[in-house]
């Protein structure tokens, strides 16, 4: 059973928390993950720094730079994760944009990923009747999740055609600004999360983007299954050392 699937049937609620691999220096990659799962986080996003994320806020953006700057690129990151398995057991995605990825080499990039033991993938802008056309049989045979993003503006034909072809859960986006952009999640945002509850989706939906507070966060599970934490850690490891991560997360639950 994939990590992820396991995570989700034992867990009532989930707190995920996405960071950039190489940020705040090159090497806390590894160390960041281990102090989250030692803080009781039930999954991790590790972002895969780009020059260009186009759905991501300033605060992504300048973790993503600097990362970059510090040397992080996809082949350091797989060296740093090579011995994941050995300390880590809590479900572990990995996010990136599409154009690094086929640089690197998709199905390169998929086996690599399923052999340090990542869990699953995010790729923002790989639509999904491409996956389904050229990558689904891969992910499929190696038993790693694809995670689609939905957001207001996408259709129920579009969030249903999702559904039916995801495993694990749907990363449901809180609205159709970009990552960090608002410090409270706005009343629209919750009735779109009613009418997603209402289309009685097969997959569980996690919520991300805006969520920085407990209060928000509170309010997010009671419409989903978990939430998303990203922009407020970064900011938080940006500006304190990395064994206060422990307070950082006891602040949401």
């Amino acid at each position: 059973m994939n990590r992820i699937e396991k995570k989700l049937k034992e867990e009532e609620k989930i707190l995920s928390v996405y960071f950039t691999a190489g940020f705040p220096r090159l090497d806390d990659t590894l160390e960041i993950i281990s102090k989250l799962e030692k803080s009781n986080v039930d999954l991790i996003e590790v972002g895969i720094p780009f020059s260009d994320p186009l759905a991501d806020g300033e605060t992504i953006q300048r973790s993503s730079k600097k990362a970059i700057g510090n040397g992080m690129t996809i082949h350091k990151l797989f060296t740093q994760l090579k011995h994941l398995r050995k300390t880590v057991k809590i479900p572990v995605i990995l996010m990136g944009y599409l154009n690094p990825i086929m640089q690197f080499g998709i199905e390169k990039f998929c086996l690599k990923s399923k052999e340090i033991g990542v869990d699953g993938l995010i790729i923002p802008d790989l639509p999904i009747e491409i996956f389904l056309e050229e990558y689904f049989d891969l992910f499929n045979k190696i038993n790693l999740f694809n995670i689609f993003l939905i957001t207001p503006q996408t259709s129920e034909e579009r969030i249903k055609l999702i559904d039916r072809n995801s495993k694990g859960f749907i990363y449901m986006v809180s609205s159709s600004s970009i990552t960090g952009s608002k410090k409270n999640l706005e009343d629209t945002s919750f009735k779109y999360f009613d009418k997603i509850s209402k289309m009685n989706l097969n997959n569980p939906t996690i919520v991300g983007f805006g969520i920085s507070n407990r209060k928000t966060y509170e309010k997010v599970i009671r419409k989903s299954k978990g939430a998303i934490i990203g922009s407020s850690f970064i900011n938080f490891i940006e500006q304190n050392s990395l064994d206060n991560i422990g307070e950082f997360i006891k602040k949401f639950r």
